[in-house]
């Protein structure tokens, strides 16, 4: 499967941007959507996931109530409507791929098996 992130930009404290992702040569072992994101210096950090079905949709923590995630399954195109965002929330915001996992697994990237260029995501103070 080839992923292939759009709509990051500069956005000031408090305000929003949608992410899109474009999947093709979808297959069995790419069922699973997933954005990450990574700040300079960290780790990647799982932000959202769902399944095609739509049965799989779970959000970290730290953006539960203020990011949303949506598919458009016509258009293999997975969305992540960020809101309200932060500073600390600046990074690249990778779009990936991979099996139906469990929660324990599907927050770890090391689960999925594609993942997009990127799109970087800058929110000023």
């Amino acid at each position: 499967v080839r992923l292939v992130e759009s709509g990051g930009g500069l956005v000031q404290a408090g305000g929003s941007l949608r992410l899109s992702c474009v999947a093709s040569g979808r297959t069995f072992s790419s069922d699973l959507m997933a954005w990450f994101r990574q700040a300079p210096g960290k780790e990647r950090e799982f932000v959202a996931a769902d399944n095609w079905s739509g049965s799989s949709l779970y959000y970290g923590d730290s953006v539960k109530g203020r990011f949303t995630f949506s598919r458009d399954n016509a258009q293999n195109t997975v969305y992540l409507q960020m809101n309200d965002l932060t500073p600390e929330e600046t990074g690249v915001y990778y779009c990936a791929a991979g099996p139906s996992l469990g929660r324990r697994t599907l927050i770890r990237p090391t689960s999925y098996n594609a993942w997009g260029q990127g799109t970087q995501v800058t929110v000023s103070s």
